[in-house]
């Protein structure tokens, strides 16, 4: 089994807006997440926040413990939550076994000791997408399937962007400490996310983003309001969003994305928008 671990450090909006292209990839884009039988991890110093990819093809994988954590083991300090983005898994974590299909979730507490991700089926491996967080509290662990989801629907086909948010590791759904993750659907012809855009100060947040027909792409909008940049982005990557920072994007297709964030504040509806005439 293999660990990459990557470790980004924070910039502030002026230092984000003098990058170039390959600046912004290098600072914030995770280009690969999934690999047989490894792990992905890429920690950024906005929040102490991880986030990576496992997937185990031929055998079980361990959850490693990177040793840039300085931890006894990962969830010793941290929670964890995950997002099945491929075919059924399992996770066993510390004795407990958690069967999870398609677009389903599970939270894991601050002290669970060994995680161990698994595969039903080799040739349809699931792809497990993970956020991290640091915790000063243990809840409970707990699968989330989308049934269980708070489903918010917004937009419209008249803009481009209809779509159904499932809110799935939230504080309306289940207790955790910082750590929030769900994942919005956008409707055939739809394209635009998280339009009209917003800032949040209190917490920042990581863009997962799949489900993208190939040969198809997303742009991704990143920047202050009126300091906006892009980057392209290709099926199943990520790419960290400060709090100082818009985070919206366009596809070429319909496509969905997952959303994990991080912070002192636990209130989904924080935000400071921008209205579309006004970004720059």
């Amino acid at each position: 089994m293999k660990t990459y671990f990557d470790s980004r450090f924070a910039l502030s909006p002026n230092e984000g807006k003098q990058l170039d292209t390959q600046g912004l990839r290098d600072n914030f884009l995770m280009e690969t997440l999934f690999e047989a039988d490894a792990i992905h991890l890429t920690l950024s110093h906005y929040d102490r926040y991880i986030a990576g990819g496992v997937m185990p093809v031929s055998k079980s994988v361990p959850l490693s413990n990177p040793e840039n954590l300085k931890a006894n083991y990962f969830l010793e300090r941290r929670e964890l939550g995950m997002i099945n983005v491929g075919g059924k898994g399992s996770v066993v974590a510390d004795g407990v076994t958690y069967e999870l299909d398609y677009k389903e979730a599970l939270y894991l507490g601050k002290g669970t000791q060994e995680v161990i991700f698994s595969s039903a089926d080799a040739n349809a491996p699931a792809k497990f997408y993970i956020n991290s967080a640091p915790a000063h509290h243990t809840y409970p662990s707990k699968k989330v399937s989308k049934a269980e989801a708070e489903v918010v629907e917004l937009g419209s086909a008249a803009t481009a962007n209809h779509r159904v948010i499932n809110k799935l590791i939230v504080n309306s759904v289940l207790p955790t400490c910082q750590l929030q993750m769900g994942m919005t659907e956008l409707k055939s012809g739809s394209v635009w996310n998280t339009m009209p855009a917003h800032t949040h100060d209190r917490r920042m947040e990581v863009y997962f983003y799949f489900e993208v027909p190939e040969g198809q792409s997303v742009c991704h909008f990143m920047g202050q309001p009126q300091e906006t940049r892009h980057v392209w982005m290709q099926n199943e990557q990520a790419i960290i969003s400060p709090n100082w920072s818009v985070h919206s994007g366009a596809g070429t297709s319909n496509y969905t994305f997952i959303w994990g964030m991080a912070g002192e504040n636990l209130d989904y509806g924080d935000m400071d928008h921008c209205a579309i005439t006004e970004l720059r």
